[in-house]
């Protein structure tokens, strides 16, 4: 009934605080309802509701700035600035995004979707502020699990340069898609206790304000402030020693009460930090008793909590939990890395088999690189699990402490290639052109499951730094009968032609590709070479010099075209000073927008009927023009 109301930025001022509660269950019913059709991020937003009611109760939002680490809870931002409608074609191809975007509002004032970016972010857009003297409020919203990362810490060094209002808002729920670990969680698991400390201090605030003021009082109340907070929070005094003024805990769950604190907020000259307390998956059983299932979550029955869609039972995660599994029993100085996503690479099993040896980092990319260059240092067999997307984090470590040492880390490589409906953030189809430019590097991509499985038998004797890619979702079982040895640097002739006509060149996921065009085009009376290169580094040369003759090839990968794996063949087959005619089938040097990716693979002209079509054009003219 209220949520109707709210059409336009700033509608729900018009709204009666007696009201608030109901507001709040209805945009709680409106998000179950709507991500139960479309699937989407649940437990993130369902805890931040209250929280952004307050901001957006509390500031202008057609001219204060509010950056959402992250941005995965951000839909009921997205609620209250108008695009109510929007939830319709949710993280569909040309519908709503999943994240803030500057394209989609004038309210979304920064683009996210990587972690720990907000307060540098919005540290810039204070200064830039103060530089020209307006006037507008920024607020940065962060997650206690964000707050890990390197860079948050980064910016909190620097938030002190501020000397204008600049306020940083910690929505401290205990996790981040995992439970949070490390110093910082255990930093703020003390805060939390200091509730106490909040009741006490405005006891005593309150009674010296009636007491004529003057220096002396001033002091005594400064004082006073210092010591309770010293007593009860012990460490909480971080924040106010690096210059930011600390307001809480406050409860995340009570609008009025983050009224008040944001009114206090907006009074300080410089950062001051608002610590407020949520309950991921607040107000939905199901996503609160696990809100890691619902943190990301495919369309599912809203009374049941259970998933509509039959999901994949055999998973290249799952086959990589297994993998590891293998690995650790067969050798004891195997350990495993993540940075906090144990669910999301398939570690929770070796975890819980092997505590001793699985390190989960926290949101810290380059810190889990630098930490398995350590471990490896010291004689240890290092695996490092990160997604394709979040692996850019850390590339000055893998190159600077990995690679430059030649140590024996493993990096498994989980949602390479095109990964759908989060988009550009986390599509990742980078990782080909920036991995195989790092000397020492060695990186592989498997066609199945079956390759897979081989790849990482190998990967436990390779005595240098690894890499294998692979792809989210199923793992192909097809092509089993192709299962030749893994060979260093050597690449899989899965079809040879009679002639030299045609040759398609695949990596990793593109082989299935390949071998369907190839049965396809072997329909229509056209030969074709199909090579699985299985090695993006070190590219198996002497095969591809095998090709210098052929007339058309065609490479196929899942990764853009900048730097990738055909332009590599494109360059050293013309220095064999070949004529053959090189189609590099990759995805456009550009960021790939939210859709399922069937459709996003079809509009980017990476699908099999494309494909085929190209390649029988090619060849069809070929043998015209030689008739």
């Amino acid at each position: 009934m209220y949520l109707e109301l709210i059409k336009k930025p700033n509608d729900i001022q018009k709204i009666s605080p007696k009201n608030y509660k109901v507001l709040a269950r209805e945009i709680r019913d409106f998000l179950i309802e709507n991500v139960s059709r479309t699937g989407g991020h649940l437990s993130s937003n369902l805890g931040a509701v209250e929280l952004t009611m307050a901001i957006h109760l509390s500031f202008d939002l057609t001219r204060d700035k509010v950056i959402w680490d992250v941005g995965h809870q951000s839909y009921t931002h997205k609620l209250l600035t108008g695009r109510k409608e929007g939830f319709k074609s949710l993280r569909t191809r040309g519908g709503m995004s999943g994240f803030p975007k500057r394209k989609e509002s004038p309210c979304d004032a920064f683009d996210t979707g990587h972690s720990s970016t907000s307060i540098s972010a919005g540290i810039g857009m204070a200064q830039a502020r103060d530089l020209k003297g307006e006037d507008y409020h920024v607020i940065s919203v962060i997650g206690d699990g964000a707050l890990t990362g390197g860079l948050a810490f980064e910016a909190l060094n620097n938030a002190s340069a501020v000397k204008g209002n600049f306020i940083i808002v910690l929505n401290d729920n205990t996790m981040s898609i995992s439970e949070n670990v490390g110093g910082v969680s255990t930093f703020l698991g003390k805060m939390r206790t200091s509730k106490i400390y909040t009741g006490i201090k405005e006891s005593i605030t309150g009674n010296l304000r009636r007491i004529p003021s003057g220096e002396d009082i001033h002091d005594v109340i400064s004082s006073a402030k210092d010591s309770i907070k010293q007593l009860v929070v012990r460490d909480g005094m971080m924040f106010e020693d690096m210059d930011i003024t600390y307001l809480g805990p406050f409860d995340g769950h009570n609008t009025n009460q983050m009224i008040k604190a944001f009114r206090s907020a907006k009074q300080v000259k410089g950062p001051v930090l608002v610590h407020v307390l949520t309950k991921k998956g607040k107000g939905y059983s199901f996503a609160e008793a696990n809100p890691g299932k619902f943190h990301g979550v495919d369309p599912f029955d809203p009374q049941t909590g259970k998933l509509l869609q039959k999901q994949a039972n055999f998973t290249y995660t799952k086959l990589f939990s297994d993998c590891m599994m293998q690995l650790g029993k067969q050798n004891s100085n195997v350990v495993a890395i993540t940075a906090a996503m144990a669910d999301g690479t398939g570690l929770s099993r070796f975890s819980r088999h092997f505590p001793d040896r699985f390190f989960d980092v926290g949101i810290a990319e380059a810190h889990a690189v630098t930490f398995a260059a350590g471990l490896a240092v010291a004689g240890m067999k290092p695996y490092v699990a990160i997604y394709s997307s979040f692996l850019q984090r850390a590339y000055d470590s893998i190159l600077h402490d990995v690679c430059l040492q030649n140590l024996p880390v493993t990096f498994a490589v989980d949602r390479a290639g095109i990964v759908g409906k989060d988009g550009e953030t986390h599509q990742g189809i980078f990782d080909l052109s920036y991995l195989t430019s790092i000397p020492n590097l060695t990186v592989l991509a498997p066609k199945n499951a079956y390759e897979f499985a081989q790849m990482f038998r190998f990967s436990n004797t390779f005595q240098g730094p690894l890499a294998i890619r692979y792809p989210r979702g199923e793992a192909l079982l097809e092509y089993k009968s192709y299962n030749s040895k893994i060979v260093y640097g050597k690449a899989e002739v899965m079809k040879k032609s009679k002639d030299t006509t045609l040759a398609l060149v695949s990596i990793g996921s593109m082989t299935k590709i390949a071998m369907e065009v190839a049965d396809r085009l072997e329909n229509e009376g056209v030969e074709a070479t199909v090579i699985n290169l299985r090695f993006a580094k070190p590219l198996d040369l002497e095969c591809i010099r095998s090709l210098k003759n052929y007339k058309n090839i065609f490479t196929l990968e899942e990764n853009v075209k900048s730097g990738g794996i055909g332009e590599q063949i494109a360059a050293y087959l013309m220095e064999l000073r070949s004529r053959a005619k090189v189609k590099i089938c990759a995805i456009p040097d550009r960021f790939i927008p939210h859709g399922c990716p069937d459709v996003l693979m079809k509009e980017l002209g990476l699908d099999a009927d494309h494909i085929y079509e190209e390649a029988i054009k090619a060849a069809k003219g070929l043998k015209e023009d030689h008739e």
